[in-house]
């Protein structure tokens, strides 16, 4: 006596995959995600309604279709939970006045390494950095070589260096 070939009803050929798509959601998810029995809920109820309404045409097994819900719905939880604001960015945290001080002492000592400087070193130092003129710019304004004007710049940075650092 031979059984007649009734086809499986798609809730029951969907929820034989039940444990692969937990497994594969909570793998990506994270254990410990809260939400993954949520995702797998939804990607079976999807599965099914699709099935039901005839978008499964059958081209494919039903593990294949499961397997490419699955994946576009892993991928949509994710970005829905890292989606970041564009258009309000991040507010700057507070300045620590600590750094404000530190700061506005660097700035004193370099000052007074400056000041501290021979003319012709500082006079290199203001016109390359200060007014943003170029090495050649400056070599016609002082009547050097431009060899030397970073010679002298150089140097003079050396020596500020030395002077500020503890």
């Amino acid at each position: 006596m031979a059984k007649p070939n009734r086809k499986p009803a798609p809730e029951d050929a969907v929820l034989q995959y039940r444990n692969v798509i937990s497994f594969r959601v909570r793998k990506a998810l994270g254990g410990s995600n809260p939400d993954w029995e949520d995702v797998v809920n939804e990607i079976l109820t999807q599965a099914v309604e699709k099935i039901k309404s005839g978008e499964f045409r059958g081209d494919c097994s039903v593990g294949t279709f499961l397997y490419t819900i699955t994946s576009r719905r892993i991928i949509d939880y994710i970005r829905q939970k890292t989606r970041v604001l564009r258009h309000a960015p991040e507010p700057l945290p507070f300045p620590d006045p600590h750094d404000e001080v530190e700061s506005q002492e660097r700035s004193r000592d370099i000052a007074e390494a400056v000041s501290g400087l021979k003319p012709k070193f500082r006079d290199v130092l203001y016109l390359y950095f200060y007014k943003e003129l170029s090495r050649d710019e400056v070599a016609r304004q002082l009547g050097i070589t431009p060899r030397r004007v970073s010679e002298r710049a150089n140097y003079a940075i050396k020596l500020i260096r030395k002077k500020v650092r503890p």
